[in-house]
Parts: C-alpha cells; structure tokens; sequence
C-alpha cells in the first residue's frame, strides 16, 4: 500500500520514522512519501520536504510567513493527488495539516491522525472539524480519549511511543558502556534549547547565563537538527563550560544530572531518563498575549499536565530569568528530599504512558488494517 506521511517538526519526524518502521513489518508493499526530516530520510522512503523549512513558530511568525505556508498547501495538494496515496497520515502540526483534512475528504481520501492536536489546550471549536473530516485518531496522551469521548467522538489510545524508544535506547548504551568499561561523564548538565531558530534565539542566552553560576558542572547543549553550526556559535564565546554537541539529545540526557528543557515533547523525553529538569518558555510579546487569552491550561509542561500536578518547575515568560533559573537549578542538584519526589513521579508518569505498550506497533497495525479493505466503510 502507499502510505503520504506529513509531520512539520522534529517529533514529528521522529514518531514517523518509528511508525514506518512497524508499518514494513506489516506491509512487505508498503510505499512512503513524505514531509519530515532526516530520520525518515534515512529509511529510504522519498522525502517531500524537509521540517527545517516548513517550522513556525508563534502567531506573529505564521501571519509574516503565510504565503509560504499557502504554497506549500498548494503544492501538498498537488503531490498527494499525483501520489495517489491509500492512505494519508498526518502527524501532529495542527496549524498546516488541519487546512487538509476537508479538502482530502472531498478527495476521497483516507485521513488518519496518529498524535492529536492539543485541542484540549486551546481551539475546542476544532473538534468538529476532525470529527468531521478525519476518518480515525490515534492519541498517545492518556487523557484524551476522555476529552474526546466528551464530543462524542471515538478515538483510539496507542500508548506513548517515547516510553519504547527511551527504553530501547538506555539498553543498548548500558549494555555498550559495560562492555567497553566507559565511565558516565560526572557533573554533566543538559541544555535542550528547542528545534527553533526563533525559541534558541530567546532562550539559550539566559540559559547560558545560568550555567555560568555552576563552574563545577559541564553544561552541553543539544543543537537542532537542521540548524547549521554557524548560528550557534556566537552563544558560546564567553562560557567556558558549555559544549555542544548534535544529534546526541539521549546521549547528552543518560548522563545528565539535571536539565534544562524548553517546553515541548524534550520535557517528556528527560522526564523518561528520569533526569530532574526545569521547563522554560517565553514566546514573542505578541504570541504571548494572545496565548494567555486562549489557553486555559494550569501547566505548558507534557510532565505536569499527564500527572496533573506540578512535578517539575515552569518559568513562563517574565518568569524564565537567570536568577530563577540559577535557584531552581541548585536545589535540584543538592536536594535529596526533592530529588526522591521527583524520581516517584516520573515512575507514575511512565506507569501511565506504557499501559497502551508498544504505541508504533499498535499504531501500525489500526493503520495497516484501516487503510485496506476493512477501512473502505469509512468513505
């Protein structure tokens, strides 16, 4: 079967990957177009576009950037009906792949949704629009399928597929760092800036500026994939104990003591790794006051919303300062009391994700059957 994959940023990119790989296991046919990034490229399926040149970030940037965004809607159009797909699987990226959804329906083609917009947080008017034009939703949050239960509208709960990829990955490097006698790097602290140019620009020179408060410890910093070297370096001209390193966020986070995460799906992966973290945002003044409008969520955090608790600290805008950052961090290094805590809550919160077990799996196999036969009824 042919399969159009659209994902619009480095989660995105990464969950696809996972699930194309599960979806050849069940589809010795299996054919892949697709918008993501490196990790799908790298199973040789044919790559559309590259995320780094579709990601947007904030309202302000979406209305400057519009127009690209319309041609690449044009185009996406114009590519799936040449492709002729048996199926359409979009990912996440609410803002480009929602525009879709109507227009693949009146195409006659098969919409699934594996990873739901967070329509809980804000836009509930878009619940509609997926009831009525998406023809199966796949959510990896165990909350919701009780959200959507309340519109009437049956979704499918796989599991959280970051619980299998930490997993996998904590293995095999335990597993290598015995056999090869290596020592973890002590001391070692984890900036994880985001994906953006735009949130790396606002935020890793406060978080630079913290870490120079903590000579003893080595802070290294995750660079984005799909961001040149260049842009990062004038950050680093003046704080000796920074590195950097690229595509090594696992590497960086199984060593780690504690982190630094900008708010997103990092803070579930170092939530994963059991590292102690503290989450960081701060938009553009305009995103801002418009989000604050429309979001009625007690917490940004993917942690502290699944636990419904405050389980690790945000700094929200006029909030993510050094002085707040450079507290936090402290007590997060020399605090057993708090350490425990957070070590419970995480085991909780993998608890939760891993009830569904294998979601690439699960998601594969609700893909591969809806999208032949069985799923005809739904057009």
């Amino acid at each position: 079967m042919k399969y159009y994959i659209i994902a619009g940023e480095a989660s995105g990119d990464l969950h696809g990957s996972n699930l194309i790989k599960e979806l050849k296991k069940l589809d010795a046919t299996a054919d892949f177009r697709a918008w993501g990034g490196d990790k799908m490229q790298s199973l040789n399926i044919r790559l559309v576009k590259h995320f780094k040149d579709l990601a947007f970030m904030g309202f302000a940037e979406v209305i400057k950037n519009l127009p690209t965004i319309l041609k690449n809607l044009s185009f996406c159009r114009q590519d799936i009906l040449q492709y002729k797909p048996d199926a359409i699987i979009m990912i996440d990226y609410p803002g480009f792949n929602l525009r879709l959804v109507k227009w693949a329906k009146e195409n006659r083609l098969k919409v699934i949704y594996y990873i739901s917009p967070q329509v809980w947080a804000w836009k509930e008017s878009r619940v509609s629009l997926i009831k009525k034009y998406v023809d199966k939703m796949l959510v990896i949050l165990p909350f919701e399928k009780e959200f959507y239960k309340k519109f009437n509208y049956e979704v499918e709960y796989v599991g959280h597929p970051l619980v299998k990829v930490v997993e996998e990955f904590k293995e095999e490097n335990i597993q290598s760092a015995t056999h090869n006698n290596q020592q973890p790097t002590l001391n070692t602290i984890a900036i994880l800036p985001g994906s953006r140019k735009q949130e790396i620009k606002r935020k890793l020179p406060v978080m630079l500026q913290a870490a120079s408060h903590f000579t003893d410890y080595i802070f290294i910093v995750a660079k984005a994939p799909g961001i040149k070297d260049e842009f990062y370096e004038s950050f680093f001209t003046s704080h000796p104990n920074v590195k950097a390193v690229t595509n090594q966020t696992y590497a960086i986070l199984i060593q780690a003591k504690a982190a630094l995460v900008t708010s997103g799906t990092a803070t579930l992966e170092t939530a994963l790794f059991g590292v102690p973290e503290i989450v960081c945002y701060q938009a553009g003044w305009l995103s801002y006051q418009i989000a604050r409008r429309l979001i009625k969520l007690k917490f940004i955090s993917l942690v502290n919303l699944i636990m419904n608790k405050e389980v690790v600290k945000e700094f929200i805008q006029h909030d993510f300062t050094v002085q707040n950052l450079v507290k936090e961090l402290q007590e997060l290094l020399t605090s057993t009391q708090r350490l425990q805590q957070i070590k419970q809550d995480y085991e909780n919160l993998k608890m939760l994700l891993s009830k569904g077990g294998n979601a690439s799996a699960n998601a594969a196999k609700i893909i591969y059957e809806f999208a032949g036969a069985n799923g005809a009824e739904a057009l």
